[in-house]
């Protein structure tokens, strides 16, 4: 059984990771309880950690992950996702990598197949190298096993280019994204670049400016201004076929 305030902190903690992609700071979910201060936090989060609903991600400032909710809020927030799905019918998603939105494509929201795995879409070729236009095509999908897809929006791309091989990233393999807007320092994240152009690179954010570094020698680091980068998304997978 968990308390009030560990409800309510667990379901926020929850929230910010689906929207931000990142754990709120102790700042955050004090003013978010209305607690006075921050050693209320620490206690609340070590209550649901010792009960196994969150952990800590070790070597990482701000970094906690929600490993289970209660039935109660699963069920709540299952009942709010129908909900919303209802009042927008034909439920889509639309994925704009830059192009104007009258022109952006929408794909319909994957689903369970017989087999149990996630039938998703792939929106064609990502560059881990030098960055290309990102395509879009709607009549491909492609079944990942559910186990691999946790909370969220996710989508495939097929990787084009050599520049991410020292972590296991070839020319050709299918990565799974989800979607998020925002990523913590050292994600692989699918960057979109002065708003037409997107890559795969890891995330570096080293003061004012962003880097995205390649995971191979070849490849230099590019350097931008805070409002050249956009997130589309961060990796969470990747399947390869021989």
């Amino acid at each position: 059984m968990l308390t009030k305030k560990q409800h309510q902190l667990l379901l926020y903690i929850h929230e910010c990771l689906e929207t931000r992609g990142v754990s709120p700071s102790f700042d955050e979910m004090k003013e978010a309880l209305d607690l006075k201060s921050k050693s209320g936090i620490h206690r609340l989060i070590t209550g649901l950690t010792e009960r196994g609903f969150i952990r800590r991600l070790p070597h990482r400032a701000r970094a906690l992950e929600v490993l289970k909710l209660p039935d109660d809020l699963r069920n709540r927030i299952a009942a709010n996702e129908q909900g919303a799905e209802a009042a927008n019918a034909p439920n889509l998603v639309e994925v704009n990598f830059g192009q104007d939105k009258e022109a952006a494509k929408e794909i319909v929201t994957p689903d369970l197949v017989e087999d149990g795995s996630l039938s998703l879409p792939l929106y064609g070729r990502i560059a881990a190298g030098t960055a290309i236009e990102a395509l879009s095509d709607p009549s491909s999908f492609v079944n990942v096993p559910a186990g691999m897809i946790g909370m969220g929006r996710h989508y495939c791309l097929e990787v084009a280019g050599d520049s991410m091989i020292d972590v296991g990233i070839l020319d050709g393999d299918t990565v799974i994204i989800r979607e998020s807007e925002t990523a913590e320092n050292g994600k692989i994240v699918v960057a979109l670049i002065d708003d037409n152009e997107v890559t795969l690179k890891r995330l570096r954010r080293k003061g004012g400016s962003i880097a995205l570094e390649a995971a191979n020698p070849a490849y230099e680091t590019r350097i931008f201004g805070p409002d050249r980068v956009k997130v589309q998304g961060h990796l969470v997978g990747l399947f390869r076929q021989y």
